[in-house]
Order: structure tokens, then C-alpha cells, then sequence
């Protein structure tokens, strides 16, 4: 398989799992202010849950820009990947059901947090089939964001059963700190190459 019907089925896998994402916002039950201002916490779960997708979708693009070849151990990561990310309608959902509720805020950062995993697992496959003189191993090298991301994580999970709000402003955090597309593979190169 080559690395763009990869990356198209990838690319359609995410926006169908956005459009999941947007048929959880059910509208207000009623024509007033007061009928919206309870359907806020779900719209604002759907706007981090969409920016992260987003994040994982523009990462990834530059990822497989980067990717010379695609082997069957980079398929499976690829929809280990995808997996994790489908669960965030879920996720997203339970969370916006209550959203003061500490193990539906958990949940969601576990499904944060193995997308994460799932990510690495995928960046990880792609460095292995590249080889030992891969741009791509040197691109990753010591990969802060990607090191602490995980922590933090694991972090807003467990304070989700102390307070719903400190685990939300982690999720957050984590957002902001990749909202900007990781530079490293433009910077060195090895990004659109064929």
C-alpha cells in the first residue's frame, strides 16, 4: 500500500469521526438563554475534542509526509491510532453528560492519553522501517512535548476524582502546548519528499 491511500483512509476515518463528534451536540431543549447556556459544557468539550482531532490529523499529514515507505507493522499502528481516536465521540459524550462527573472526565483523558500512546507506537514503526539512518529518528530525538504529554495525562486523570475542573485545565494545557504543528520534520527536510 502506498502512503497516500494510507493517508486518505486515515483522512476519512477522522472526518467521520467528527461528524460523530458533532451529532452528540443535540440542541437546546427549549427556545431560551437559559435552554442554551445548558448545552454549553458539551459544545465546549466538542471544541477541545475537535482541536485535538485536529491535532492529530495536521501531525499526522506531516508525519506520513515524511514516510518513505509503509510495511504492515505501520498499518496496524496506523489503526491503533485511529481506534483511539474513534472512542473520543464517546468520550466527548459521557463527559458532556455530566460534566462535573469524575470518572466520565477520566475516561476522557485515558482515551487522550492511549491516542497518545497509539501515536508514538505509529511514529515509532515508521522510524523502524526507515532504518537505522533515518532523518526521521533524528527528527524525533528528544521529543519534550511528546515525553510530557503522557504525563500530564495521567496526571488530569487521577486529580478527575479530586476536582473535574484542575483535570480540564490539563486537557487543555496539553491542547495549547500541540495546537502548533510540530516543526521538526519541516525543519529538517524530510517533509513531502517522494
Amino acid at each position: 500500500m502506498n502512503k497516500g491511500r494510507l493517508e486518505a483512509f486515515s483522512d476519512g476515518v477522522m472526518a467521520i469521526i467528527i461528524t460523530i463528534m458533532v451529532l452528540e451536540l443535540k440542541t437546546p431543549e427549549g427556545t431560551t438563554w437559559d435552554a442554551l447556556v445548558a448545552r454549553v459544557p458539551i459544545l465546549l468539550i466538542y471544541i477541545l475534542s475537535f482541536v485535538y482531532l485536529g491535532i492529530y490529523w495536521v501531525n499526522h499529514h506531516h508525519l506520513l509526509q515524511a514516510t518513505r515507505r509503509i510495511n504492515g507493522r505501520i498499518l496496524w499502528a496506523n489503526l491503533h491510532l485511529l481506534f483511539w481516536l474513534s472512542l473520543t465521540p464517546f468520550a466527548m459524550g459521557w463527559m458532556g453528560e455530566d460534566p462535573h462527573a469524575p470518572l466520565p472526565n477520566a475516561i476522557y483523558g485515558a482515551v487522550l492519553f492511549f491516542a497518545g500512546f497509539a501515536y508514538w507506537i505509529l511514529q515509532h514503526a515508521i522510524v523502524a522501517e526507515e532504518g537505522p539512518s533515518s532523518k526521521l529518528r533524528a527528527v524525533f530525538g528528544r521529543d519534550l512535548k511528546g515525553n510530557i504529554s503522557p504525563v500530564l495525562y495521567l496526571t488530569a486523570m487521577a486529580l478527575a476524582f479530586v476536582s473535574t475542573w484542575i483535570a480540564d485545565a490539563i486537557y487543555v494545557t496539553v491542547a495549547l502546548a500541540w495546537i502548533i504543528p510540530d516543526p521538526r520534520i519541516e525543519r529538517s527536510g524530510v517533509a513531502g519528499r517522494e
